[in-house]
């Protein structure tokens, strides 16, 4: 299966991955309908594009009473069928990352469906900060640059402490 993955020291904050996607979504470019949220997170000095990780055991499609959520066997996406959402939000409060939102106006759940596994956010991406990658990969990738910073800590730690 393929994700998006996210790079937040490569993220620049243009937001296009929320315009991207909202115009993907609702036709229009207003940042209330994307289903990709950038944080902000200015103390730290870092942006953050938040969004469904489509969990190997999705809690949202666990719970909901409606078994309006479901798997896309062809995308592999966690997806919510607008026609059978009750509107109860259930699924918002079992999801772990906080990936979906509640749509007033609809009175529905949304989230990132993928696009049907061709992601807006991704191609729009202009600093490389989001990636459509298999899932293993993503994990391999992660993992290879945790372990650099922490060699490159403990290997400065060593050089002034030595």
């Amino acid at each position: 299966m393929r994700i998006v993955t996210v790079d937040p020291d490569s993220c620049v904050a243009c937001r296009n991955c929320e315009y991207a996607c909202a115009f993907k979504q609702s036709g229009d470019f207003g940042r209330n309908t994307s289903n990709i949220r950038v944080n902000f997170y200015p103390g730290e000095k870092v942006c953050i594009p938040w969004t469904c990780t489509h969990c190997a055991d999705a809690w949202c499609m666990n719970i909901c009473p409606a078994d309006a959520v479901s798997r896309n066997e062809a995308s592999g996406a966690v997806e919510i069928d607008s026609n059978r959402c009750a509107g109860c939000k259930m699924c918002m409060l079992a999801c772990p990352s906080g990936s979906i939102h509640f749509d007033a106006e609809e009175q529905r759940s949304k989230k990132c469906d993928l696009c049907g596994g061709d992601p807006s956010c991704v191609k729009f991406c202009i600093s490389g900060a989001l990636e459509f990658t298999e899932e293993e990969d993503a994990y391999t990738y992660k993992r290879e640059a945790f372990d650099a910073k922490i060699k490159h800590f403990l290997f400065s730690e060593r050089r002034r402490d030595g």
